[in-house]
C-alpha cells in the first residue's frame, strides 16, 4: 500500500479515536474522577476506531492479530508487570522509602480474606475482567496503529509514535480528573510520559515479534492489575513514596526504560509487518496475514 494511503488511515482512525473519546472524557471531568462504565467506554474507543477504520478501508478485519502466536510471549507479556513490580515495590520497601501494609489489599477490595487468597483471587478473575477493558485500547494501539506504522516506517518511529498517541489519549484525565497518584500535576504528566514512551518499544515488538494483539492485551491487563490494583494498595505512602511508585512515579519509568533498550536491540529479529490492502486493490489480501 502506498504510504499515503496508510498515513490517511492512520490519521482517520485518530481522528475517529479522540472524536469517540471526547463524550467519555466529558463525563470523567465532570465527575471529577474516574467512574467504571464511563472508563470502560474511553477504553474501548480506540478499539472501536481500529475496527471501524479497517472496514471501511479493507472491508475486512484482517491483519489485526488475531492469532494467538507462540505462547512464550504471551507468557512473557504476563509476567512482566508483577516482575517489574517486585523490583521496584520491593525496593522501596526494603529501603523503607515506602511501607508495606499486607491488610491495604484486602480494605480495598472489601475482601475479608488472607492475603495469598486475595491474591490468587486478583491474579486470575481479576486480571480476566481487566483484560476485557485492555482488549478495548489494544484493538487499536496494537491491533490496528502499530502494524500500519510499522509497514511504512522504522520500529523506532514505531515504537515513539504509537507511545505518543497512547500518552497524550490520557492527558486529559491527568490533568483534570483523579487520574493521579497525587504529586503535582506536571510530574505526574511527565513520568507517566516518560513510562508510556519506554513501555511503547516493549509493547510494539512483543506484537511485532508474535504476530498477535494478544500480548498487548495481557501485557496492558497484568500491568493495570499487579501495578494498580496490587503494588499501590500493598504500599503505604511516606510523603515522598508517590514519586517512586505508581504510574506517576519514575520507578516503572526506569524499568520500562531499561526493557525498551533491551527489545530494542533486539529490533533486528522482527520481520517486515504484513501490509493491509485496501479492498480496492487488485491484488487480494495473502491468506497468511494474522
Amino acid at each position: 500500500m502506498p504510504r499515503a494511503a496508510a498515513r490517511r488511515q492512520v490519521l482517520m482512525y485518530l481522528v475517529l479515536t479522540f472524536a469517540f473519546s471526547s463524550f467519555f472524557y466529558w463525563q470523567i471531568i465532570a465527575a471529577g474522577k474516574m467512574r467504571m462504565w464511563p472508563t470502560a467506554g474511553l477504553m474501548w474507543c480506540p478499539g472501536v476506531a481500529a475496527l471501524i477504520t479497517r472496514l471501511v478501508w479493507q472491508r475486512n478485519l484482517r491483519g489485526m492479530g488475531w492469532g494467538w502466536g507462540a505462547t512464550r510471549w504471551q507468557a512473557l507479556s504476563y509476567g512482566f508487570p508483577p516482575l517489574a513490580g517486585l523490583v521496584i515495590y520491593g525496593l522501596v520497601w526494603l529501603t523503607g522509602f515506602g511501607g508495606l501494609r499486607a491488610a491495604g489489599l484486602s480494605t480495598k477490595l472489601g475482601l475479608e480474606l488472607p492475603l495469598p487468597a486475595t491474591l490468587g483471587l486478583l491474579a486470575t478473575f481479576g486480571f480476566l475482567q481487566g483484560a476485557v477493558f485492555a482488549l478495548g485500547e489494544e484493538l487499536g494501539w496494537r491491533g490496528f496503529l502499530v502494524p500500519e506504522l510499522a509497514s511504512t516506517t522504522t520500529f523506532t518511529n514505531t515504537a515513539l509514535i504509537s507511545g505518543a498517541v497512547w500518552a497524550v489519549y490520557h492527558y486529559p484525565l491527568i490533568l483534570f480528573s483523579s487520574y493521579n497518584s497525587g504529586t503535582p500535576r506536571w510530574y505526574a504528566l511527565l513520568a507517566f510520559t516518560w513510562m508510556v514512551l519506554a513501555a511503547s518499544f516493549v509493547f510494539a515488538w512483543l506484537r511485532l515479534k508474535s504476530g498477535s494483539l494478544w500480548t498487548g492485551v495481557i501485557l496492558h491487563a497484568s500491568h493495570n492489575l499487579f501495578i494498580q490494583a496490587i503494588f499501590d494498595p500493598l504500599t503505604a505512602d511516606r510523603g515522598f513514596t508517590k514519586y517512586v511508585t505508581t504510574e506517576f512515579g519514575v520507578g516503572l519509568a526506569l524499568v520500562y526504560t531499561l526493557a525498551a533498550w533491551y527489545f530494542w536491540r533486539r529490533r533486528g529479529e522482527l520481520a517486515p509487518a504484513p501490509v493491509a490492502v485496501p479492498a480496492a486493490a487488485a491484488t487480494p489480501v495473502p491468506a497468511a496475514v494474522s
